[in-house]
């Protein structure tokens, strides 16, 4: 349920907030392994999308994003709101990747 109720917006259309729990995140660090750099490699050559970096990238921010949706479910939260992503090379090869927003308590107005 509280995937549903995750947006990069300041509000949630249709409900109020009720209750702010604060900060939440979920973070994930990974790397590239020697054999995905070889095919990323050859991927290079053709040009386009490189879909083995591609697929890492979108499994690591999936991993943040759920990370980030236990948190906030644990603080008794049932919503996200101003969710963002941020990603920082820690070094070559080695991405840290953050997903985080406020989690609340909200609940539908019917004003």
């Amino acid at each position: 349920m509280l995937n549903a109720m995750v947006t990069t917006a300041l509000n949630l259309p249709g409900h109020r907030v009720v209750r702010s729990h604060g900060v939440v995140r979920g973070i994930t660090v990974r790397s590239r392994s020697i054999v995905g750099n070889f095919f990323g490699g050859l991927q290079t050559l053709f040009g386009g999308n490189i879909t083995i970096y591609t697929r890492l990238c979108e499994q690591a921010r999936s991993e943040a994003y759920q990370l980030m949706c236990e948190h906030a479910r644990d603080m008794g939260a049932n919503a996200i709101i101003s969710m963002r992503y941020d990603a920082t090379e820690l070094m070559a090869g080695l991405t840290e990747v953050l997903c985080y927003g406020t989690a609340v308590t909200v609940e539908r107005d019917d004003t």
